[in-house]
């Protein structure tokens, strides 16, 4: 007896292979959206930028350079004649010296823009003789010396990474001493007198920042000053004076210690 396969059972075999296609169609495709999910959600990490130098804190340090003083003195008219000066002649004289001190300031930067404020001491080194000799050899000597000067100014700056290039501006004070000696003649005597005079100073420099606290630079500054009258007490009475440094300048270089401060990044 021959038995022959149902039309029914080749049916069922085509079901099932369509069934298991099927299938494997929906694998591949989830594998592959499953691929381009985790290509979308992981993603390379963007390349590190090192961070911009930070020019904003508390700094403090120290500078040391040159100094050049052009002083004035002139008799105003009133006192004893010694000295031998005559009222209203005057003598100026430049000279030049060693100056070294300290500086404390703050800055703030806004983008590439700094500002801040800053306050200096100085020691000088600044001093001349003047030797009026009309009525003879050495008849009276004339000296003066500037040997402390300080500022407190307001600074301005654009950054270039740890490039600083700024201008300053505000008060200067120095501490000024006259002196005089007159040897010979009918009035003779000496006396001297120190002031401290006020005026203005304005500068410029550059700075640059060696590490994240450490910084270098170079300045210049030219300061003004108001005259102040020196009396000066001889034995035949005080021989007045009208006197002022005319103008100070000085170069320095700095050296900075900045304290720490939130760093600026890039990316």
């Amino acid at each position: 007896m021959t038995v022959r396969p149902s039309k029914d059972t080749g049916c069922t075999m085509r079901s099932k292979l369509i069934a298991a296609f099927a299938c494997t169609t929906a694998l591949v495709s989830t594998g592959a959206a499953s691929a381009a999910d985790l290509g979308a959600r992981y993603t390379k990490a963007p390349a590190y930028v090192e961070p911009l130098f930070n020019w904003t804190g508390f700094y403090v340090g120290g500078h040391i350079g040159g100094a050049w003083t052009n002083e004035q003195f002139t008799n105003n008219g009133t006192g004893a004649p010694f000295g031998d000066l005559s009222p209203g002649d005057s003598f100026r004289q430049r000279n030049s010296g060693i100056m070294g001190g300290a500086q404390i300031g703050y800055n703030w930067q806004a983008n590439n823009y700094v500002f801040g404020m800053e306050g200096t001491i100085s020691g000088l080194d600044n001093k001349g003789t003047v030797v009026n000799n009309v009525f003879g050899a050495a008849d009276d000597v004339f000296s003066w010396r500037a040997n402390v000067l300080a500022t407190v100014v307001g600074r301005a700056g654009f950054a270039v990474q740890n490039n600083l290039f700024y201008i300053k501006g505000g008060y200067a004070g120095v501490n000024n001493r006259l002196s005089v000696s007159d040897t010979a003649g009918v009035a003779t005597g000496s006396g001297e007198q120190t002031h401290w005079a006020n005026g203005w100073t304005v500068g410029a420099g550059w700075e640059y920042g060696v590490t994240r606290n450490w910084i270098v630079g170079l300045e210049y500054n030219y300061a003004a000053f108001g005259s102040q009258t020196y009396q000066l007490g001889g034995t035949s009475g005080n021989y007045t004076f009208d006197a002022k440094p005319r103008d100070i300048q000085w170069a320095v270089v700095r050296a900075s210690y900045k304290f720490d401060a939130p760093t600026i990044g890039r990316y």
